[in-house]
Parts: structure tokens; C-alpha cells; sequence
């Protein structure tokens, strides 16, 4: 899950060139006035460093990885800021698979070139089981990735549609042959994700239409095609109805990526839960009005704030005056899955209910 950055190297060619000045010698002309010197260019100021991992004043010179561990819970035990896990993660060449972390695993801080870096101790033991997963457990994700969603307006209504079934029922499920409309390229065998719209997201403070979130309703394969084809649902996760599209699968979403900050500054909202009606917390989903445009990508980690509500101060103002209590951050959320204009996060931490409006800023 780790990769070698490679670093580009600028080469610079100088060339000197040397001008031999003569000098004349004339006693009766005036010397020439000395030109007036170049200004001298302001200093540049140097770049900041970027920052860099800072281990937690409590982190062991040892840990001994137990079963249940995560790599989230790992990076928690030995750094105030677990995204820079994969900063201090060092392989140890003598370990088979080393980037895999298994329970009984012993892990020592070790210091390269005075920075902190964390490795696997060699230790003669059998392994017989694999720590759950990189950093959350995976059932928790796994029911998200292929299902979340967003799709410009056109392509969702230029998508085929279940027309009706064989006979009049509205409601349909597992087993059911449909008839579809408007596929004509659709072939015996071709597999669908069935949808519904939800909603167009819209970015709260622009206005900007950022694509219509749809709802997962289930899977269909084609039994025959032509201008009204025959599928049978195959996978159903709600009772399909008419008028659902149907739209290909896209590429797989890549499940092995880095844990990482987002862009400096960058600052988004809760614009949707993702099957939920009012609030969430750990291990559930929503959408974030930053996408792909603005630098975000699967892996980063968003801190989620709260705003302060309103209070009466009982003392000021005879205890009519009104202040405004601060914001709190609330919880974590990673992305997982990244459109151009909006990105679907888990929550993997959480200490109050979730709601859309929620901010999300760099942690």
C-alpha cells in the first residue's frame, strides 16, 4: 500500500562567458563616469517545510500488534496525526510481505537521519492470520464502494429504464424478468447497476449543479436485447420499480491507497447522507461538495466541525443578549471514492451525530 515517491531533479547548465575589457591610457580625456551598479534584487524568502510527522509524547519504542488492530489504530498509537502513517512506515527487507502487518507483529520506532520511521521487528513465529485491514475494517467499506454513485443529469436520463414486468405488478425483486427500454446495444449477458435519482447536489454557497446522486437499488443482466430488452434482476437491495435506470458498471474503485491530508486550506460540506435520513456516525457515508478538481482524492482525511449554536447569556444584557457559541469538531472522515466535482467519505470517527451542513476542513 505504499509507494516509492520519485523525486524530479532540475539540472541547471551555467555558462560563464569571460569578456576581456582593454584598457586605453589618455592623459589629456576625461575618464568615463562609472556606470550606476544593477539594483540589487530583494532576497526570496525561503519556502515553508512541509510539515512533518510528529510522534505522540505517549508512543512505545514497542508495540506488539493484537488481533482486531487496524492500521488507523496503529498510526493512533504512535503519531498525533495518523495520516502521516505512511510517512514514518518503513520496510524491513529481511520481512516476506512487509507491508503487511499481522497480529504478534512487533513494531519499534527507529530513527533514520533523525526522523522517526516505524518497522516490523524480525521474529521467528508462524503467521496464520492477516490483520483485518489497512485502515478501518473492510466490511465496514465494502458496502459503499461499489454502490456510491454520481452521475451528470444527461447520461442518467439517456440511461435504459425498466418499462414493466410480465404481469402488472410495480414492485420487483430478486428473480424477476423486467422489460427494458431504450438500450438498443444491450447483449444477452451484460450486467447493470440498477439505480434510482435521489437528488441534484448542489454546492451551497455557489449554486453550481455538481451531478445527481443516485440511490442503489440492485444488479440486472440481460436475457435478450432489442428495442425492448429482457433483464432479469439479478441483485436487489430495495424493491425495484418502474422507471429505474439501469447504467453500466464503471472501473473498479481502487480499495488500496494511502492515508493523506487533503490541500492546505481546502474547505467543503456535508451536502448528502448516503442512506440515512437525518444523521450518521462511524462507519457511514456521505458527500462532500469537493471533488477531483480541487486536489481531493481517495485517502485523504477531512476533520468534520459542527457549528455552534446560539445561546442567551443569562449575565449581559439583563440576559437578553443573543451570542454565538464556537464550532466543534465532531469526528473523521476519509475519502473513499472521488467524482470531479464531489467525493463519497466514511466516517471512521465520530463523538456526536453527523448532519448534512456539517463542515469538513484539513485536519
Amino acid at each position: 500500500m505504499f509507494y516509492a515517491r520519485a523525486a524530479a531533479r532540475v539540472r541547471q547548465t551555467a555558462v560563464v562567458v569571460l569578456l576581456a575589457l582593454g584598457l586605453v591610457a589618455c592623459a589629456t580625456a576625461p575618464e568615463p563616469a562609472a556606470p550606476e551598479p544593477d539594483p540589487v534584487p530583494e532576497p526570496m524568502a525561503a519556502p515553508e517545510p512541509a510539515p512533518e510527522p510528529v510522534l505522540r509524547p505517549t508512543a512505545p519504542e514497542q508495540y506488539v500488534v493484537q488481533e482486531g488492530d487496524t492500521l488507523w489504530s496503529i498510526a493512533n498509537v504512535f503519531l498525533r496525526d495518523p495520516w502521516y502513517w505512511s510517512e514514518i512506515w518503513l520496510v524491513n527487507p529481511q520481512v516476506r510481505n512487509p507491508h503487511v502487518i499481522y497480529p504478534g507483529d512487533v513494531l519499534s520506532i527507529h530513527f533514520v537521519d533523525d526522523r522517526p520511521r516505524v518497522m516490523v521487528d524480525l521474529a521467528p513465529r508462524i503467521r496464520i492470520e492477516e490483520l483485518e485491514d489497512e485502515a478501518f475494517p473492510i466490511a465496514a467499506l465494502q458496502p459503499f464502494m461499489f454502490r456510491a454513485r454520481v452521475v451528470d443529469e444527461e447520461t442518467l436520463e439517456q440511461a435504459p429504464y425498466i418499462v414493466a414486468a410480465r404481469d402488472e405488478r410495480v414492485l420487483f425483486g430478486p428473480g424477476d424478468e423486467v422489460y427494458v427500454r431504450n438500450a438498443p446495444d444491450a447483449e444477452q449477458y451484460d450486467l447493470y447497476q440498477l439505480v434510482r435519482r435521489d437528488r441534484m447536489l448542489v454546492d451551497p454557497v455557489t449554486r453550481e449543479e455538481l451531478g445527481v446522486a443516485t440511490i442503489p437499488v440492485g444488479e440486472a443482466e440481460v436475457l435478450r436485447g432489442g428495442e425492448i430488452a429482457t433483464a432479469l434482476i439479478s441483485v436487489g437491495e430495495r424493491e425495484a420499480l418502474r422507471g429505474d435506470r439501469l447504467i453500466g458498471f464503471d472501473e473498479d474503485p481502487d480499495l488500496l491507497f494511502d492515508i493523506s491530508n487533503p490541500p492546505p486550506g481546502l474547505e467543503g460540506e456535508v451536502i448528502l447522507l448516503f442512506d440515512a435520513i437525518s444523521q450518521i456516525g462511524t462507519y457511514q457515508a456521505a458527500v462532500i461538495n469537493r471533488g477531483e478538481r480541487e486536489g481531493v482524492h481517495d485517502g485523504q482525511v477531512f476533520a468534520v466541525w459542527e457549528a455552534g449554536r446560539t445561546a442567551a447569556d443569562p449575565v449581559a444584557g439583563r440576559g437578553n443578549e443573543v451570542v454565538q457559541l464556537p464550532e466543534e469538531e465532531v469526528g473523521m472522515l476519509m475519502v473513499f471514492r472521488t467524482f470531479e466535482k464531489v467525493a463519497y467519505g466514511l466516517v471512521i470517527e465520530s463523538t456526536r451525530p453527523i448532519r448534512e451542513g456539517f463542515k469538513t476542513r484539513h485536519p
